[in-house]
């Protein structure tokens, strides 16, 4: 007897991780964690390669280009940003998957942050080599020339 949820949308099924190209960004960036409820920070208007800006009922969350974070501020300094060619369609199953395995077997810590059209891998500047050397070896085409 079937269940009648074969050709349901919500029924799991096994998939293949999504093979896309990456582009390395150019610029250096920091992670900056505030309290939730501190303001913007004026700072956040010089950049210009990545800002993403997170505020949960936890935390505010800024990923901003190295260059724009001042020195005095607290930050997780010199990560490089892998983006995932795009635009993705907001159905895609799996692109981050098989990346976040590639890297995490190579040992490369990662910060994800999904926009609307596509994705970005954050790893710290020093293992940036071993994470283009560990996505090559998966499968994915990867453009460092920006590096």
């Amino acid at each position: 007897m079937e269940s009648g949820l074969k050709d349901s949308p919500h029924t799991p099924r096994a998939y293949e991780p999504v093979s896309v190209g990456l582009t390395v960004l150019a610029a250096p960036l920091a992670i900056c964690r505030f309290a939730a409820t501190d303001p913007l920070p004026a700072w956040t208007d010089g950049a210009r390669t990545l800002l993403s800006i997170s505020r949960t009922p936890d935390e505010l969350s800024i990923v901003a280009d190295a260059a724009a974070v001042p020195s005095d501020v607290p930050a997780r300094r010199d990560y490089r940003a892998l983006r995932v060619n795009g635009p993705l369609p907001l159905d895609l199953v799996g692109v981050l998957s098989g990346m976040a395995t590639a890297l995490s077997a190579a040992g490369v810590p990662i910060f994800a942050i999904a926009t609307h059209d596509t994705d970005y891998i954050l790893v710290p500047g020093a293992l940036l080599a071993t994470a283009i050397d560990a996505l090559v070896v998966a499968g994915y085409a990867v453009n460092a020339s920006g590096q």
